[in-house]
């Protein structure tokens, strides 16, 4: 929960606080979409040492201090900043070169490294331990991680308000955005504090044993198919790795080639581990035919995910703009007063969402598996992209009388994308976290869930690529493949079609992927 608190009480105004002093709007969605996607990136380190050396537990406390120290430093940045912009932005004022902001920036990128470090330690290792809590082939692990689901998000909800609001600075006063991200690192200490305290307490399986030590001392025994899993004694070949480290670096090549920015780096990084790290992992020698084909699932989704949180993560840039711009914010007061909402507050609106209806789509997965009638998590995850179409179709058409910059909608429409966004969200993503669980050997479980977020990495990379499409007033239009994104509406069009030909495309491979589960639901 206090992860989460820490990471949207950082993204409700991070943006926010890049274009008020210190970047201009395309640059600071490519920033945002490289952040975001090494944090789902570096999961794949932080669940090879838990897997291999350190264990859940350890892993966990050391990235939520160094998640803390982040934080510290980008309220450090915010505290350093000095004012550059000395005109509304809307009536077109911009950055001064001439204001000296070199500091700020080099802790804000401080601080950004420390939060993608510490998050690669912290977020796969959570996961795997509520697996963990309940025996493997119990029928109850979905609802179990959609709860979980609906209890990181109680953080999530809070962070805008608190982070929103002690944080609300702007282009006239932007070191007041310190005491956000300030806040969002308390959150942090405090989280590891009850950790250290209860973890021998409640981290137990159902018949008490501790969970989330390192592999030598973890006595808990996972199962597949009601069978106690031994890992094959068999040794690959160093030549595996040095092939798997090459091909990474020659794709990592071709990526940048033409680079014109630090974000095209980063981008061309993520790209070449997306590729060649699940190779790596499918060839290990020791995987038996039934882990290969169920680890094949896991890929098979993960590509399809990608094309979810790609549309779904424009929360954190195109969505927090329109939100901020060409949304109606105000909200009229008995006795004839008014008030405008804080565009920052739009980010709580996907975890009260999740709050609310977790316990029911939980609630629902039960009922339905009670009858038989349960979906197959690959049709659950497809039903979730289906969804996530449908939100960004009904914002297209709302939108697409809006011809004019200054043009506003009610702000009910956006809550209402946001809702059925997540609703797509806890058909997809609490899934996902449960299959990943059930379908990754023991050895390699946090390291899988780190493939699984490694989805997460891409996709937000490319969701900062999409957000740079974002029309702005002034400046010509821009395209992708041939298609010219002039207005808002011609903008939320990318995202119908894009999400709307992978549900199609996963709905028709269900039957095939669920062959490839060999017995696992």
């Amino acid at each position: 929960m206090a992860e989460r608190f820490s990471y949207y009480g950082m993204r409700s105004i991070f943006t926010l606080y890049l274009i008020a002093a210190l970047f201009s709007k395309e640059f600071s969605s490519q920033l945002y979409g490289s952040f975001t996607g090494l944090v789902y990136l570096t999961p794949l380190l932080g669940g090879y040492i838990a897997d291999r050396y350190w264990g859940n537990r350890k892993s966990i406390i050391f990235g939520g201090i160094v998640m803390a120290i982040g934080q510290f430093f980008l309220a450090a940045s915010a505290a350093c900043v000095k004012q550059s912009i000395f005109t509304d932005p809307v009536s077109g004022g911009v950055i001064d070169g001439n204001v000296d902001n070199s500091l700020s920036i080099m802790l804000m990128f401080i601080g950004l490294a420390a939060l993608i470090f510490g998050n690669g330690f912290f977020k796969p290792n959570i996961s795997t331990m509520v697996g963990d809590l309940y025996e493997p082939t119990d029928h109850r692990k979905d609802s179990a991680f959609t709860i979980f689901y609906m209890g990181i998000n109680v953080g999530a909800f809070l962070a805008p308000f608190i982070c929103g609001t002690l944080g609300n600075g702007n282009w006239s006063d932007p070191s007041a955005f310190k005491w956000g991200f300030f806040c969002a690192g308390c959150a942090m200490i405090v989280s590891v504090l009850i950790f250290v305290l209860l973890k021998n307490k409640y981290l137990v399986t159902p018949d008490g044993k501790e969970i989330g030590y390192a592999p030598s001392k973890d006595e808990v025994h996972h199962v597949h198919d009601a069978q106690v899993e031994e890992t094959p004694q068999v040794k690959n070949s160093p030549l595996r790795l040095y092939i798997s480290i090459a091909a990474a670096a020659i794709l990592f090549f071709l990526f940048v080639r033409g680079a014109t920015s630090f974000n095209d780096y980063i981008s061309g990084a993520v790209y070449a581990i997306g590729i060649v790290m699940p190779i790596f992992i499918i060839t290990d020698k020791s995987l038996t035919k039934d882990e290969m084909s169920r680890i094949g699932v896991i890929y098979i989704i993960a590509i399809f995910v990608i094309f979810f949180w790609s549309a779904f993560e424009q929360a954190g840039t195109a969505l927090t703009y329109f939100a901020e711009e060409q949304t109606d914010r105000t909200i009229s007061l008995f006795g004839g007063g008014s008030w405008t909402m804080p565009t920052s507050w739009f980010q709580a609106v996907n975890p009260i969402f999740v709050v609310a209806f977790a316990p029911v789509f939980a609630k629902m997965w039960e009922y339905l598996g009670s009858k038989g009638k349960e979906p197959a998590s690959p049709v659950k995850q497809a039903i979730g992209i289906g969804l996530l179409t449908i939100s960004y179709l009904m914002i297209t058409l709302v939108t697409a009388s809006m011809s004019d910059p200054k043009d506003k909608i009610s702000m009910f429409w956006l809550i209402a994308l946001y809702g059925i966004m997540t609703f797509g969200e806890l058909s997809l993503s609490p899934i996902g976290l449960s299959m990943v669980n059930k379908l990754s050997p023991a050895r390699l479980a946090s390291l899988l869930m780190g493939v699984w977020f490694m989805s997460n990495a891409i996709s937000n990379i490319l969701a900062g690529t999409f957000a740079t499409l974002y029309p702005e007033p002034g400046k010509a239009p821009k395209s992708i493949c041939g298609f010219e994104v002039a207005t808002i509406s011609d903008f939320f069009l990318i995202f119908v079609v894009v999400s709307g030909a992978a549900c199609i495309a996963l709905f028709a491979l269900c039957p095939l992927i669920k062959k490839m589960m060999r017995g696992i639901e």
